[in-house]
């Protein structure tokens, strides 16, 4: 029991990962790769923070959406969000084309065939972190800690709720492909040990939820250190994407249909 726990805590980088001959070279690809994604969301996410510290009211008194309108009329503004979901879509497909470039094959960082447990999995990942994470967002509020977060403001029109999970589904595949299979496997051939390389992808996960207030920072903070370890210990990426895509659509559809009726999550 001691050694499998010592396993999980101190788990060892896997046989077999190739350790690079050119470290500049991966160090340089991944400030490239993370300055143009989700390494520069976390720093607009930051200033956002502080721009809302610097506000006069208290954070909870704030409000900050996610999903918006990205055009004034109806039919283009579908468009704009379906490029935005094809742009996410780009992020995690760039990450996982460089390391196959690199000589990494997709199986290697859990790109397989999906299988039902895969879906199985993904449920129970969901309700094990997305129910607490609700707790944490409203305690967080609770003691002004947080913005108030409207996870959609997109218009009632008939592509609304299609778009919404298109878009959590994007999202999910961006985030734990580059913040999780991508970013992780580049530190491992930076030679960086499992536990720190964890805790880097972690904290890049929080850093770009930043703009939500503090309680968004340590709930994707404790995601990104469960997603990862996971990963580390499963090498399945597909139940990452499948919790994460539920999480959201839970959050960006229940919102949708709901906050008229909820005071609590306006």
């Amino acid at each position: 029991m001691r050694e499998r726990l010592r396993a999980w805590l101190v788990p060892d980088t896997p046989a077999g990962v190739r350790l690079t001959d050119e470290p500049k070279g991966v160090r340089l690809e991944l400030l490239i790769v993370f300055a143009v994604t989700l390494g520069l969301s976390g720093i607009r996410s930051l200033i956002s923070l502080l721009d809302s510290l610097l506000q006069p009211v208290a954070l909870n008194q704030q409000h900050v959406a996610i999903d918006v309108p990205l055009a004034r009329n109806g039919f283009l503004d579908l468009l704009a969000q379906l490029a935005l979901v094809l742009e996410y879509l780009a992020w995690g497909a760039l990450g996982l084309y460089l390391l196959w470039r690199a000589g990494v094959r997709l199986a290697e960082v859990g790109v397989r065939r999906y299988l039902p447990s895969d879906l199985a999995g993904g449920l129970g990942l969901a309700a094990l972190i997305g129910i607490p994470g609700l707790g944490l967002y409203l305690l967080a509020k609770a003691l002004g800690a947080n913005l108030t977060v409207a996870p959609s403001l997109l218009t009632d029109t008939w592509w609304r709720i299609p778009v919404l999970v298109l878009s959590a589904a994007a999202n999910a595949w961006a985030e734990e492909a580059l913040v999780v299979a991508y970013l992780i496997s580049r530190l491992r051939q930076l030679c960086l040990r499992e536990n720190p390389a964890v805790a880097v992808s972690a904290a890049l996960r929080g850093s770009y939820h930043l703009y939500q207030g503090f309680g968004g920072f340590v709930g994707n903070l404790v995601m990104g250190l469960v997603f990862g370890r996971i990963w580390q210990r499963t090498n399945r990426l597909w139940v990452l994407v499948t919790a994460h895509t539920i999480i959201d659509v839970v959050s960006f559809v229940g919102y949708a249909l709901l906050a008229s009726h909820l005071s609590v999550l306006r």
